[in-house]
């Protein structure tokens, strides 16, 4: 465990920092944001108690990814992508508070929030080097090509490489003569294998990982592997995770704690109570008889 439990700044100090009559930039009409404050007071939520694995779930703009970036900044965790912040996210993360074990000195270096974002951004990267791997495969192929059915002779030591390139040229299919050259392209594994790459790749052990909906990109059989790997992670590799997310199949995790924050106030509550889980289950309920499930089969 690195983070036992996160506070908010209680509901009175938020109203009295947004009061015009106490806070004078309150009081200009510039500001079209206040985010993150008018989020939490409604839903009655001040603190939060964590697990080894705490998931945070909710409709979109229940707060879920608001979290995440308040813990973020508080602890100062470093992230890969920036995040919208107001002028006044910084009065508002400084008046946050948590605990950790006592023992703990400092949060682990390796640890790290994770958004969409990033795990975009390695898929569009893994894109570009495709495009240039098509490229220089282009170029080897008419390279192979000329190479084939040229004549060569070697007069000097300067023309051992392109020796070499013609007895290859001579020697090898086309194919086999690129595939030599060249790296093998990326493109073998889908955009959804390529994201559960990025996870398995960037979740060392001995740390503290903030996830924002993970389960995007993933189809369903990747999002159980992924709910597999974070269960083991937890509790083989030391590590703690907090994980916004609507996926049922990882809500469905054994000795997780979930907060609903789509009630006021926010508790606690087991996957099976949940909105988006509970429309899941009545979509398949109406449409048993198409499986093949009938009564006398439950």
């Amino acid at each position: 465990m690195y983070l036992e439990s996160f506070t908010l700044p209680s509901p009175g100090w938020e109203e009295h920092y947004c009061s015009p009559e106490t806070n004078w930039e309150m009081k200009r009409t510039c500001y079209t944001s206040y985010y993150p404050f008018g989020i939490f007071p409604e839903k009655q939520l001040t603190e939060l108690r964590f697990a080894p694995v705490t998931f945070l779930y909710g409709g979109n703009g229940s707060g879920k990814t608001t979290l995440l970036n308040l813990i973020a900044e508080r602890l100062r965790i470093r992230r890969g992508t920036y995040f919208n912040r107001s002028n006044f996210f910084a009065d508002y993360v400084a008046q946050c508070s948590y605990e950790a074990p006592k023992f703990l000195i400092a949060i682990a270096d390796a640890s790290r929030m994770i958004t969409s974002d990033d795990v975009f951004d390695y898929l569009l990267d893994l894109r570009c080097l495709n495009e240039q791997v098509d490229l220089r495969r282009e170029d080897l192929l008419a390279e192979y090509a000329e190479e084939r059915h040229a004549a060569f002779r070697m007069s000097s030591l300067e023309d051992y490489e392109k020796l070499k390139r013609n007895n290859a040229a001579k020697r090898l299919t086309g194919s086999k003569y690129v595939k030599k050259h060249v790296m093998q392209n990326v493109r073998e594994q889908s955009n959804g294998e390529s994201a559960f790459r990025f996870f398995t790749e960037h979740i060392k052990e001995d740390a503290l990982y903030l996830l924002d909906e993970p389960e995007n990109s993933l189809a369903a059989d990747l999002q159980l592997q992924l709910g597999q790997f974070i269960a083991d992670t937890a509790r083989f590799y030391h590590c703690q995770f907090i994980i916004a997310t609507h996926s049922p199949f990882l809500l469905a995790m054994p000795h997780c704690r979930i907060y609903d924050l789509d009630g006021a106030p926010v508790m606690v509550k087991p996957w099976t109570e949940l909105r988006h889980v509970r429309t899941y289950f009545d979509f398949f309920e109406q449409h048993r008889e198409e499986f093949g499930v009938t009564e006398a089969d439950r």
